[in-house]
């Protein structure tokens, strides 16, 4: 074994050898550190519940202080099976959740199981290689109309990123895009713009993404349906917008180059000529594919919709006859049977597509992972009795508020939270079961509470320099992150103050 040497080399680039730069903790490190720290808050906050209705919501203004039962190893207990109970916990009738209670479910293991399933999908649609392709084909048809093909791609990239979550994956195409912009005459950042910003404006909007909409909307107990129509105007309505700010940018670049906030770069006519390579066209093996990516993720939709209440806007509609009404486990089987068909479909062979299936699967443990460390956190929360107690401590900002105001609150409020916390589906888990009764003591639909969430989250996403999509991206595009901030950061402002008045008037109608 060789011994520990002292770093030598320059690793925070201002020149002090053997210092090292500050790295922000991964999500899970992050959601250890808030267990720990909740835990040792319950020994400080007093326990009390709420009187429940017959759904099991609290009701407003019955907050009453009592024991919960708990001795220090009991509480010990709780800390060290948070995770375990965080997937599998059973709650009794008594409200106490472990693994070894008799009761319904409260750990997250659907949501787990959904994670992995629709990790297994995506990572076998991207293996055909089909989904790539597709939209390099697409790129090259598009490459002699530069606005369109601005608008073309941002719209492909919010599409993906409002039905999936579609983020990470940008980084795979800025080989394709960096030179197919400096082609046209544009520069880096409007690269970085059309990528970054396609992909995460259908984020922030996310109408079915399972890693916020989806984990959001199980933490809140409403169907991944529920609010789907407000979502999806607001996903018209922000991406129409930021798909305009693009193109402004990226005329006035080209009209003018010296107005370009990223420059250019030594090679960069050498660079553009890559694409004006030949791209062969779609074989029909990927069109299958393509087709039934696009299918299953339909057939997403019109599962998950509550139709009725969508068409009559009566949250209590009796359904209709085609509504299948499907949550968790249904989704999870789909995705796990569709990522089979999509391996059949492309002829990938029976070891090929068993592998591809677990190791789509494995890759998606983290994120899987951090939805279990979320709700044990939930759990600690729960045991202790000190759930209602935090309730009870912001209920009365709730008294006296409207709607609207509320569900303003809630985006602005979320929006440091989704700084420190960094993992949007353990964001999700670890707030909305506070949020989801404060808008019930509010009048606002739960909802509207989820899309309001979801949007800081999105919103954040867009900028922050902990996100590997933005730092990732401006590394790949070879613009500074500084200059970068300074491109976007008039559109934060324009996008902060639309989402607050979508929300406003969702909070009045929904």
């Amino acid at each position: 074994m060789s011994s520990a040497v002292p770093p030598t080399r320059d690793e925070t680039g201002d020149g002090q050898p053997g210092r090292r730069r500050f790295v922000f903790p991964s999500a899970p490190t992050v959601l250890v550190l808030v267990t720990l720290a909740v835990w040792l808050l319950a020994f400080l906050i007093p326990s009390g519940v709420y009187d429940r209705d017959e759904d099991g919501a609290p009701v407003q203004g019955t907050y009453h202080r009592v024991d919960s039962g708990l001795s220090f190893l009991d509480r010990l207990e709780d800390l060290f099976l948070a995770p375990v109970n965080g997937l599998y916990g059973i709650r009794d009738e008594n409200g106490v959740v472990g693994p070894d209670l008799a009761g319904e479910l409260y750990g997250a293991a659907g949501v787990f199981l959904y994670v992995l399933a629709i990790g297994a999908f995506i990572t076998m649609v991207f293996a055909t290689g089909a989904l790539n392709h597709g939209i390099e084909r697409l790129a090259h048809r598009l490459r002699n109309r530069g606005s369109l093909l601005i608008a073309v791609i941002m719209l492909v990239f919010a599409v993906l990123g409002t039905v999936s979550g579609f983020a990470e994956e940008t980084l795979g195409f800025y080989g394709l895009v960096v030179p197919l912009m400096l082609a046209l005459g544009h520069d880096r950042m409007t690269a970085l713009g059309v990528t970054v910003l396609g992909a995460g404006i259908g984020v922030l909007t996310s109408t079915v993404n399972p890693f916020a909409t989806g984990v959001a909307s199980s933490a809140a107990g409403i169907s991944l349906g529920d609010g789907i129509v407000l979502r999806f105007v607001m996903w018209l309505a922000l991406t129409s917008v930021t798909v305009g700010y693009v193109l402004l940018y990226a005329r006035r670049v080209r009209r003018n180059p010296e107005r370009s906030l990223s420059g250019f770069l030594p090679g960069d006519r050498e660079l553009a000529a890559q694409s004006r390579r030949e791209v062969p066209p779609l074989g029909g093996t990927e069109r299958a594919v393509l087709a039934v990516m696009v299918l299953v993720f339909t057939f997403m939709i019109f599962a998950v919709v509550p139709w009725s209440a969508a068409l009559t806007g009566d949250a209590d509609a009796e359904p209709y006859g085609f509504e299948l009404g499907w949550y968790f486990p249904q989704l999870a089987a789909m995705f796990l049977v569709a990522a089979v068909l999509v391996g059949v479909v492309a002829r990938m062979g029976e070891q090929r597509v068993s592998e591809t299936v677990v190791r789509g699967a494995a890759d998606f443990v983290a994120p899987a992972l951090v939805v279990v460390l979320a709700r044990g956190v939930t759990v600690i929360m729960n045991n202790s009795r000190i759930t209602d107690t935090v309730l009870h401590g912001v209920e009365g900002v709730v008294e006296g508020t409207s709607s609207g105001i509320f569900a303003i609150l809630v985006f602005v409020v979320n929006l440091p939270l989704a700084f420190l916390i960094p993992s949007t589906s353990g964001h999700a888990t670890l707030a909305m079961p506070i949020i989801a009764p404060l808008a019930d003591f509010a009048g606002v639909s739960r909802a509207v509470a989820v899309t309001a969430w979801q949007a800081s989250s999105g919103l954040m996403n867009l900028w922050v320099p902990t996100s590997a999509v933005i730092m990732g991206g401006c590394a790949l595009a070879k613009v500074g992150y500084n200059r970068y901030v300074r491109f976007v950061l008039p559109l934060l402002g324009l996008l902060f103050l639309l989402v607050c008045l979508f929300l406003a008037l969702g909070a009045a109608f929904i």
